[in-house]
């Protein structure tokens, strides 16, 4: 069991997209997963860009879009998954 686990809601720490919630869709190797969320595009990141949140969300590993944003919606965390946080510099 690892803190990345499928489903597991983490915050964008790094690059363009910094401060966004998203949910880790697939674990590629020791070192890059596979995000998506409402307001981030799919894609692989590097674990350490990315901070883990306790919330976690029911999907399958490899889910598509849609069914990332139906969990979203049916676990209420889709008003949160909008904001944005501020990442301390």
């Amino acid at each position: 069991m690892s803190v990345y686990d499928i489903g597991r809601v983490c915050v964008k720490t790094m690059g363009r997209e910094a401060g966004n919630y998203c949910v880790v869709v697939d674990i590629i190797d020791k070192n890059y997963i596979i995000i998506d969320g409402l307001k981030i595009r799919r894609r692989r990141v590097n674990y350490k860009h990315i901070e883990p949140l306790p919330e976690l969300v029911e999907i399958k590993k490899g889910a598509k879009h849609e069914d990332v944003e139906a969990a979203i919606k049916k676990a209420k965390l889709d008003k949160k998954m909008k904001e944005i946080v501020q990442i301390p510099k």
